[in-house]
């Protein structure tokens, strides 16, 4: 765990920066997708329908979750000669920042295409809640080779349930744990903390197996509150903290592995089965290389804030494997509590401790 900055950092260093090309952004408010008669040919003189489809997203229109929608819109236009447009529509303003109405706007089809995290997917399926199992992956090599796995083909199956086609996981990142009192560097230091969580029965779990007295709360409130010391600290990967100016009221970042959440880039399952299989191979082409892309971006602007955060004074703390061990001892009921609560929502237990297995491998 003590190495696990300087691997990440390394790794950062190797990546290239993807290419997202801007296709157009949405201002429109038609919740239709958008089709005529013409047709574009492409060089290899296949012929496709032209389309208009709405990218909706959790993030900022400044965020690599948008520059996936665009990057997608992008190589799907050169791909089948400009008939396909996708138009993006940041912070979910489709459906009045309502994020939860975000996913249900694809599932129904009023919104052809999505990107948000298993946490806010997980209120509409339990099982999703996976993913973000406290200590579930030691390293991005971690992430990736589950994710790309079949852990992901299993948490996969579980999306495409709902009436959806996955075209890609992409990432919301570690979430790490700031607070303005203390540095967390042992179990010890974050007992007693007044700690905002996001709205998940894992997280809530997890952060009350390691001493925190933790809340749930709008995250339009957090920087407020963390100001008038209501709560002393929250959890989110850096880049979504930074965006909400999270530096200016915390002194103190630990920075590890403890918790993790994805995203699920999908595009409604009625239109996917509507396309032609040329089209398909396309969208599910571009869809994984949209998704490959943003996970790098994601990682190069968490090692950016990390780095912008240490300048400005805030300490940053990583745990030695002796405490991230400790941490992890302590939260290891969860997964326990987890496969409880699905089973209480009538999921067969089986099942569900299958699909915990496929990412503890």
């Amino acid at each position: 765990m003590k190495k696990f900055l300087a691997l990440a950092l390394a790794l950062t260093m190797a990546l290239s920066l993807a290419a997202c090309g801007g296709s157009s952004s949405g201002s429109g408010d038609s919740n239709t997708a958008d089709s005529s008669t013409d047709s574009s040919n492409t060089e290899s003189g296949t012929t496709f329908e032209k389309q208009t489809w709405r990218y909706a997203c959790s993030a900022t229109e400044n965020t690599c979750w948008a520059d996936m929608g665009r990057d997608f819109g992008q190589m799907v236009s050169d791909a089948t000669g400009g008939a396909i447009t996708v138009e993006v529509y940041a912070a979910d303003q489709l459906t009045a920042g309502n994020q939860s109405e975000g996913i249900q706007a694809v599932m129904d089809g009023s919104t052809q295409l999505s990107a948000h995290s298993n946490l806010i997917y997980s209120a509409f399926d339990q099982r999703l809640n996976v993913v973000s199992l406290p200590f579930l992956f030691d390293s991005f090599d971690d992430v990736d080779a589950k994710l790309d796995g079949d852990a992901g083909k299993a948490v996969g199956e579980v999306v495409e349930s709902m009436g959806l086609h996955l075209l890609g996981i992409a990432e919301n990142g570690f979430r790490h744990p700031t607070n303005s009192k203390h540095p967390i560097a042992s179990l010890a230091d974050m007992k007693g903390l007044k700690i905002r969580v996001a709205g998940s029965s894992v997280l809530n779990n997890a952060y009350q197996a390691w001493g925190a007295n933790w809340a749930n709360a709008n995250w339009s409130e957090v920087f407020t509150a963390l100001q008038t010391g209501t709560y002393d600290g929250q959890e989110n990967p850096l880049p979504t903290a930074d965006g909400a100016s999270i530096a200016e009221v915390q002194k103190y970042v630990t920075y590890w592995t403890g918790v993790y959440d994805c995203i699920f880039f999908t595009m409604n399952a009625d239109l996917y089965n509507s396309l032609s299989p040329e089209l398909q191979q396309i969208v599910d082409e571009c869809g994984q290389k949209a998704a490959q892309n943003q996970r790098k971006l994601e990682r190069e602007q968490d090692q950016e804030v990390l780095q912008k955060w240490a300048d400005a004074g805030v300490t940053v703390t990583e745990l030695t494997d002796e405490a991230a061990a400790e941490f992890k001892d302590a939260s290891s009921g969860v997964a326990d509590l987890f496969v409880k609560d699905c089973v209480d929502k009538g999921f067969d237990q089986a099942e569900v401790e299958s699909l915990v297995a496929a990412f503890q491998k």
